[in-house]
């Protein structure tokens, strides 16, 4: 099974400083259709004005993604951490008993753009902690590179659930090929350009929605990143 949904039926909201897409009932957006997909719960796109943030505010017991596509965040948490993400790395932050952060655009003259991404974990209350690694665009072109694992292989970050991130970069005749296990669920969210997966054109914004899938088939990208999960039912 396999079901379609397109960028313009994402929640949105527009608060000046902040433009954000929902691809998952998140604040005033509700959706009884989607709540989330597996343990994956939500996908934002943010587009933060610069100066704009996100001041202190707390979570428990989620794991948190953070991937910046331009501009740049300020991450700053009750751990100690004080960090900027830039373009092309991941966060992640297990949020465990509980931990307050804020983030800011703090590029000078640009928007920030990024994706923000919660995965149910399956531990609770664990100690919070906090990881960032830089993905090199060589790893992504062309083929699917794990970002975020539960066993934290092939360099990925770590995250206390059970599930797997893919980042690839597609052009022209590159294609990608990823074996799912059709007992779990999958989704792919196209974060630009266009490419066709599984035999359904996809532009920006667009997602797919899998069950039941022996695998995954990427291919004819233009300009195309894509996130693929893996993801527990």
């Amino acid at each position: 099974m396999i079901k379609f949904r397109k960028s313009e039926d994402r929640g949105y909201a527009d608060h000046g400083w902040l433009k954000s897409y929902h691809s998952f009932s998140f604040a005033d957006y509700f959706d009884p259709q989607y709540m989330g997909w597996g343990n994956l719960r939500v996908i934002n796109d943010d587009y933060i004005e610069v100066g704009g943030g996100f001041g202190d505010h707390s979570h428990r017991n989620m794991e948190i993604i953070t991937y910046v596509l331009s501009g740049q965040l300020a991450h700053k948490d009750s751990m100690g951490n004080v960090e900027t993400i830039n373009p092309g790395e991941v966060q992640r932050m297990s949020a465990g008993s509980l931990v307050a952060h804020s983030e800011f655009n703090s590029a000078s003259n640009a928007m920030t753009h990024l994706l923000q991404i919660w995965i149910e974990p399956n531990v609770k209350n664990i100690e919070p902690s906090y990881e960032q690694k830089m993905i090199p665009r060589s790893k992504k072109e062309g083929k699917l590179a794990l970002i975020a694992s539960p066993d934290s292989r092939d360099q990925s970050v770590l995250i206390h659930a059970d599930a797997s991130l893919y980042a690839g970069i597609f052009n022209e005749n590159q294609n990608a090929i990823l074996k799912l296990n059709k007992n779990r669920k999958a989704y792919v969210h196209l974060i630009e350009g266009a490419l066709e997966i599984n035999g359904h054109h996809l532009k920006s914004g667009d997602a797919l929605l899998l069950e039941d899938e022996p695998l995954i088939t990427i291919e004819k990208g233009r300009g195309a990143e894509v996130l693929v999960f893996d993801l527990a039912v």
